[in-house]
């Protein structure tokens, strides 16, 4: 493995701006990683190696010119493929848009390639981002590189993959309701949720558009935070995106301190279902926060406990409305148009076929929501457990400056365990989802291994408080990388070549 697959985002861009390796250099490097690798990991559903090294080349060229250029520049990255590209094509992992080629960038991909960074190809995914294993893709399930046999979370389980595997130091993901963070947990990577509108949905296909959140994976949290400014800020094209300056996330990353800062334990966030390893590692990182110099309170939220069951009315509801756009008439795939059929059988063969399993029963349960008759019943009432939730975190942010929990109840399972189960797989999301019905900003960071796998800390803030999360996370890294003497995932199994 190249050297330069090992280093940093940060340390990329230091060498490309100092001349000391060029980006068509990093981004060779990189894609012979992918082609060693990604046959056993399957963290990449598109790459195409001539348009990223055309990339590299155009990056090389405007530093040559004398053009100033974002830290970031030159360093190569992995794009979700839920994100519209014109020069790649954007399927969000179902067969009903297999090989559609966008007409436009997504407002992340055009300022992905303003700050310069080299989009590699487009990870894999669960379809329309439904799922928490990547085993929903039409295409393929990735694998989580610590253990091939098992999942590498969802639905942006390609990217979290791609980062884990040393094929590229950055990705992007959305999060709708914990597919950064989850994925990021098990996989031993960083995983940030930003302030929901801090991050523009333009050209993201949607599935929830009240709760999907563009945000960045990475190695370690200032990594994460240079890509989250490189791609963060208002946008014109996108109603609700946040019209503030994104917060000082690079700032809070290299600062790394908890010194003072009062840090809220959820209560409700305990107890049965989370595995004995990763409530063990979650109370090490609680002491080490104390140790560090934080002040450590148990706070309750106790609407917490509705979050799954109102967040799975929300978003299907939400999904049926999005999905309808895909009726066979204007895009992507058609079925039985011989001739001989009504608009609507043509309609009804191409969903048929072309959304899997999971998609339609987010479909039927949200439409079932939002029929005549059940609306207030269902819809309404969890729209209502939505506003308390919110006036949770309100009362908790008075007492606390963050909050902190398990990223998820478990590591990373095997691969089929859950696929029958959908209430098990839905439960990856417990302590995630309550951050997406708020549209706060979370990170998670690993925290330890239990069984050899890797656990997540999740840490919480107010709307906008992205900053925040950032000077937790980077403190409890940095204080557990001296422990560990290096990197957690430097502890995971070498990937051997793909035969």
């Amino acid at each position: 493995m190249s050297e330069l697959v090992r280093k940093s985002a940060a340390e990329l861009g230091g060498l490309i701006a100092a001349g000391e390796a060029s980006a068509v250099e990093v981004a060779e490097a990189h894609l012979d990683r992918i082609a060693a690798v990604d046959g056993s990991v399957n963290a990449f559903l598109h790459v195409d190696r001539e348009t990223t090294l055309a990339q590299a080349r155009g990056v090389d060229e405007r530093r040559a010119a004398g053009e100033e250029l974002g830290p970031l520049a030159g360093v190569p990255i992995a794009h979700k493929d839920v994100f519209t590209t014109a020069d790649m094509p954007t399927t969000a992992g179902s067969k009903i848009l297999e090989g559609w080629r966008p007409p436009y960038d997504a407002t992340v991909t055009a300022r992905l390639r303003q700050a310069g960074l080299v989009i590699l190809g487009k990870t894999n995914m669960d379809e329309f981002a439904m799922g928490s294993s990547t085993e929903n893709s039409a295409y393929f399930t990735s694998r989580n590189p610590w253990d091939l046999e098992r999942v590498p979370g969802g639905s942006s389980g390609g990217s979290s993959a791609a980062v884990a595997a040393y094929e590229a130091p950055l990705s992007t993901g959305t999060d709708t309701g914990g597919s950064i963070r989850q994925p990021a947990a098990v996989t031993g990577i960083v995983g940030m949720k930003p302030t929901y509108g801090g991050s523009s949905r333009y050209g993201v296909i949607a599935f929830a558009s009240s709760l999907d959140t563009p945000g960045p994976f990475a190695r370690n949290v200032l990594d994460a935070a240079l890509l989250h400014e490189a791609f963060s800020g208002h946008d014109v094209m996108d109603s609700t995106s946040v019209d503030q300056a994104v917060p000082p996330v690079v700032e809070a990353a290299r600062r790394a301190d908890v010194n003072g800062l009062r840090v809220g334990v959820v209560k409700e966030f305990a107890g049965e279902g989370y595995e004995a390893g990763v409530s063990a590692r979650f109370n090490e990182a609680v002491e080490l926060l104390e140790a560090l110099g934080a002040k450590v309170v148990e706070v309750s939220c106790p609407n917490f406990s509705y979050a799954l069951p109102a967040y799975y009315l929300i978003a299907p509801s939400e999904c049926s409305s999005n999905l309808a756009r895909f009726d066979a008439m204007r895009y992507g795939l058609r079925v039985g148009d011989d001739g001989s059929r009504s608009a609507e059988e043509v309609m009804a063969l191409t969903r048929a076929e072309g959304f899997g399993p999971e998609v339609k029963r987010r479909i039927m349960l949200g439409t079932y929501a939002l029929s005549s008759g059940y609306y207030d019943a269902y819809y309404g009432k969890a729209q209502q457990v939505r506003t308390l939730i919110k006036r949770d975190f309100e009362a908790a942010f008075e007492q606390v400056d963050v909050l902190v929990s398990p990223t998820t109840p478990t590591t990373a399972f095997p691969i089929g365990e859950r696929a029958d189960d959908p209430v098990a797989m839905y439960l990856a999301d417990l302590c995630t989802i309550p951050a997406n019905l708020t549209g706060n900003a979370a990170i998670s960071v690993p925290c330890g291994l239990s069984d050899g796998l890797p656990v997540g800390l999740q840490i919480m803030a107010p709307v906008l408080g992205d900053d925040r999360v950032y000077r937790v996370g980077a403190a409890v890294e940095r204080a557990l990388e001296d422990r560990w003497g290096g990197p957690l995932l430097a502890k995971a199994p070498e990937l051997v070549e793909a035969k």
